[in-house]
């Protein structure tokens, strides 16, 4: 079991292109550090097959969300390909801090930028693929977007992949097991195994 190590809690922002893996990493930090906490992303979209209502994200109607950002109750949000918006509930990231548990937040580049400047302390920690024609493969093989929609990705995707020297680390997800220990460690979070 990890175990928390941390002197001060300080959220941690993962954040990459479309398909270099986030949900993969943060559902592998789910079942092998129970000891840090996952924020649940609020969207418009409607669930992918396999998706489970404020587990994988809260699935808002448009407008409550648009009531939610007009009461300022999110930490960053944004319209992400063109479509539709995603948001970080600011309560619970809040809760967690005060306690001082370790935070993750796995969002898009464009929520990145706005945590920046609401929560500058933050950690910022960039998702690279190991290669561009990887991104492309995972994009095509994780068959959840038609044709249109992948290419509005993968046109996104570069934009994003540019962004990377913004972060204060990087992480090549050439391997999920070996990601997910290199995003722990950076939080400060140990097993048994190693030490801080």
């Amino acid at each position: 079991m990890a175990e928390a190590t941390t002197d001060r809690a300080r959220l941690t922002v993962l954040a990459g292109p479309t398909a270099v893996g986030k949900g993969t990493v943060s559902a592998d930090v789910r079942s092998r550090y129970p000891d840090v906490w996952l924020s649940v992303s609020a969207t418009t979209r409607p669930p992918r097959p396999g998706e489970v209502d404020g587990v994988h994200y809260h699935f808002l109607p448009p407008e409550e969300f648009a009531r939610m950002v007009s009461d300022g109750e999110f930490l960053e949000w944004a319209v992400v390909h063109g479509r539709n918006s995603y948001g970080t509930p600011r309560g619970p990231v809040e809760e967690r801090l005060a306690a001082g548990r370790p935070a993750l937040l796995e969002i898009d580049l464009q929520g990145a930028r706005q945590v920046r400047q609401t929560m500058p302390e933050a950690h910022f920690v960039f998702l690279a693929p190991p290669s561009w024609e990887e991104l492309v493969r995972r994009l095509e093989g994780r068959g959840t977007e038609d044709a249109e929609e992948r290419q509005r990705r993968l046109a996104t995707a570069e934009v994003e992949m540019a962004a990377a020297a913004e972060f204060d680390h990087t992480i090549i997800n050439d391997d999920v097991t070996r990601a997910t220990d290199e995003l722990v460690a950076l939080m400060g979070v140990t097993t048994p195994e190693r030490t801080a």
